[in-house]
């Protein structure tokens, strides 16, 4: 018999239906992968491992086993257990190729002998008291046999727990080297498929002879161990994917743990002479080596295939499903590699030719940011071409709204205002880097300075607003940090030409590579990864973008907010004029804006009065659809639509409009609702306004002045990253100060912490030393 075939004797209710065609009883709009590919050419690219429809599992003895290698590790094996259900109740192919018999038949036999042992020594001794009993070393076939039955009742019972049926296939090389064999073993496993149920796949290893070096027939791989079990079996099976989940986190370039050892997020063919490989793993019989031969060999028949961890504490809950979502986990092997650098090549090369650009002097920094304001002007037709082209694109798509349409529109007035804005900044960039701060006489012939410097390395995410480019760019190089961009598809054909221009302007002093733009398909969650990379990460777009990348930052600080939930407050004493002008300006605008009014709060006491109902007009007349605020709709007989939140941002001809019964009422409003960006009081009263600009806790609060004055332009930074609601650093527009931080530097001549040591000879004196105006160190 070419395999032991053992079908669980009771299907679940919903598996009696299994002779029907899986396509008839499961829910396939549910699913988020197409129909079965052509096999023969594997996935080119993560994104596209989402469409893997027949999928190979293999979990080797690290990831099956206990530490002490006596027993199975049940939690960890119960998450794999999960993932590997959902994904067969979605529609799709599962098989597991699986460790472990050994390890659960020497925890049994373990058990066995010493309960032999204290019986017959409680039988000979009379006694209670036992001896200290040694078990003698278990031959691994032995412990297979005994083990192999717990481990499939094991899986059967966990399977069971969501409505998935599961059957045992033990394996030997014959029945893939003997043609009857192999027909017969590929026909049950198809039919096994078709019933709707997991194959659970091992090498018996009861009967199967030791591994013999070097046996490989011409084009085919051995069953040596699971790995190369795992390669022949997705082959065969013409699996579209196989995941090899082991004891390390993937394939590294040298040895884990050993120094500067980085784990290779993307292996090709050609590589293999670029890896040094370090032992196997403490339980099993393969190593990493075994690993890379068997994907390679299973690559080449046209597997897709994926090798990670499946030990790692924070990861096996979610490993699988991680790596069909197309997420950077563990070493995705593909046949196909990309003309250009990978991300993480791009961000050394950023960061080499970034601490270049801060040794520049400023004035040197001062003439890359000048050519590239010139550069902005020079070639505007070109810009503006391939900024129509991406409208177009964007209009026939129908998935932007009207505010991410205009937020992704460029016109000659912005690029002249964003020229302006660069050469403001190129001015200002001659005061940055390296400007001392403070200086200390610390003792005598011992000085401390403290002084600015660049943060390193930042990321900025952006969507559908081109003009960040060169902003954040000119921002970058006055403040001499190396920059990784990251824009959204829908302005990739204007952000392409903008990084161009750019690269031009810093070819000047030879550090074309400290701005890079990420052109692959790199998902927003796996740059936010790049923690051993990247110092900073800045996100410029909508709300939901901020919280995406907040929450899946990894050990790297954030800077910017997650909405702008603007407010006007008009006060009992103001004037009409400038409560109409401050209020259309806020809204109208520019509504798209972050710093654009969505709640405007009108005292009680203007209610039915002119300044309210001209409000009411202007806004009409504006065609800005108003929401009702609970205690406003109160007053109304006929209300517009309540609003659904007071804290809602609408980026659009749309806002808010709520009564407050004093200007501190209006204060706990915006802290209780508000974003802490940027809130406006209009009033007469210098009394009043003074004590809203003092207890309002935004980043920006102005008296008698338009929301959309929040704004490293306006405020005369030149230009802005973004603006941060954040307490510590930078707050409100971030330009050149917001992307510095400091250094200590003491110079002295050979002092040593004891020279000042009760027995020692010198004194702290801790003078400050007086620094002139825009003094360097």
């Amino acid at each position: 018999m070419f395999a032991r075939l053992a079908l669980c004797s009771r299907l679940p209710p919903r598996n009696r239906l299994s002779y029907i065609h899986p396509a008839s009883i499961r829910t396939f709009s549910q699913n988020k992968f197409s129909l079965p590919r052509p096999h023969g050419k594997s996935f080119v690219h993560r994104s596209e491992l989402k469409q893997a429809k027949r999928i190979v599992v293999k979990l080797g003895s690290a990831v099956v086993t206990r530490g002490d290698e006596c027993g199975l590790a049940l939690g960890r094996l119960a998450s794999i257990v999960e993932q590997v259900a959902v994904l067969q109740n979605q529609g799709r192919e599962m098989m597991i190729v699986t460790s472990g018999a050994v390890a659960f038949g020497k925890q049994r036999l373990r058990h066995e002998i010493l309960l032999s042992q204290s019986v017959r020594q409680a039988l000979h001794s009379g006694q209670n008291q036992l001896k200290e009993m040694s078990v003698p070393v278990l031959e691994a076939r032995a412990c297979a046999a005994a083990g192999q039955s717990g481990l499939m009742a094991l899986y059967e019972a966990m399977f069971t727990q969501y409505s998935t049926c599961t059957a045992q296939i033990l394996v030997t090389n014959l029945d893939f080297h003997d043609e009857q064999k192999r027909r017969n073993l590929n026909s049950t496993l198809h039919e096994l498929l078709r019933m709707n149920i997991v194959p659970i796949i091992n090498t018996n290893d009861a009967v199967v002879p030791p591994p013999v070096p070097n046996s490989d027939l011409q084009g085919v791989i051995s069953i040596k161990d699971n790995d190369s079990l795992a390669a022949r079996l997705a082959v065969e099976m013409k699996a579209d994917l196989l995941i090899a989940l082991s004891d390390v986190e993937g394939l590294y370039d040298s040895p884990p743990g050993t120094d500067d050892a980085k784990l290779i997020d993307i292996f090709y063919p050609g590589d293999q002479q670029s890896v040094k490989y370090g032992t196997k793993s403490r339980v099993g019989i393969g190593g990493m080596e075994a690993k890379v031969k068997a994907a390679l060999w299973a690559l080449q028949g046209g597997t897709s295939v994926v090798i990670a961890s499946g030990t790692h504490p924070k990861v096996t809950g979610h490993v699988i499903t991680d790596i069909m979502e197309g997420k950077k986990v563990g070493t995705f092997f593909s046949e196909v590699k990309p003309a250009g650098p990978t991300v993480e090549q791009q961000t050394e090369m950023a960061r080499h030719a970034g601490r270049t650009l801060a040794s520049l002097h400023p004035e040197q920094r001062g003439e890359i940011i000048c050519s590239l304001s010139e550069l902005l002007t020079e070639k505007k037709e070109e810009i503006l071409s391939a900024n129509k082209r991406d409208l177009e694109l964007a209009a026939s798509s129908g998935r932007m709204s009207q505010a991410m349409i205009n937020r992704l529109s460029l016109s000659t007035a912005k690029l002249n205002s964003l020229a302006i804005g660069l050469r403001q900044l190129a001015v200002s960039s001659r005061d940055s880097v390296g400007r001392v701060l403070r200086r200390t006489r610390v003792a005598n012939n011992l000085e401390l300075e403290q002084i600015t410097v660049p943060i390193g390395v930042l990321l900025v995410i952006f969507e559908s607003r081109p003009d960040c480019l060169p902003q954040v760019s000119a921002l970058a190089i006055a403040s001499g940090n190396a920059l990784l961009l990251k824009g959204g598809k829908e302005a990739s054909h204007t952000n392409k030409i903008l990084h161009q221009l750019t690269q031009e302007a810093l070819s000047i002093h030879g550090v074309t590579d400290a701005i890079q733009l990420v052109s692959t398909r790199e998902e927003v969650d796996d740059l936010c990864r790049l923690d051993k990379l990247v110092d900073l990460i800045i996100p410029r777009g909508s709300s939901q973008l901020v919280r995406n990348i907040q929450r899946a930052a990894k050990g790297i600080p954030v800077l910017g907010h997650s909405e702008g939930v603007c407010h006007v407050y008009i006060d009992q004493d103001a004037s009409i004029d400038k409560a109409i002008d401050v209020v259309r300006d806020s809204k109208c605008d520019y509504p798209a804006a972050c710093n654009a009014m969505e709640t405007l709060l009108i005292h009680r006491d203007l209610l039915r009065t002119p300044i309210f109902d001209q409000l009411i007009d202007m806004l009409r007349t504006e065609h800005v659809k108003i929401h009702a605020g609970p205690r406003f709709a109160s007053y109304l007989t006929f209300s517009p639509s309540e609003v659904m939140s007071l804290r809602t941002e609408y980026g659009d001809l749309e806002c808010c409009i709520e009564v407050v019964d004093s200007m501190q009422d209006a204060v706990d409003h915006i802290h209780k609702y508000g974003s802490s960006h940027t809130d406006v009081i209009v009033t007469e009263s210098e009394e009043t306004a003074e004590q809203f600009l003092q207890q309002v806790d935004s980043a920006c609060v102005f008296w008698n002045s338009s929301s959309r004055f929040a704004d490293g332009y306006r405020f005369g930074l030149g230009a802005e990253v973004g603006i941060s609601t954040a307490r510590i650093h930078a707050r409100g527009p971030v330009g050149l100060e917001g992307l510095l931080t400091t250094k200590w530097v003491l110079r002295g001549e050979g002092h040593t912490v004891a020279d000042f040591s009760e027995q020692g000879s010198m004194k702290y004196l801790h003078e400050n030393i007086p620094v002139p105006q825009g003094s360097f160190s």
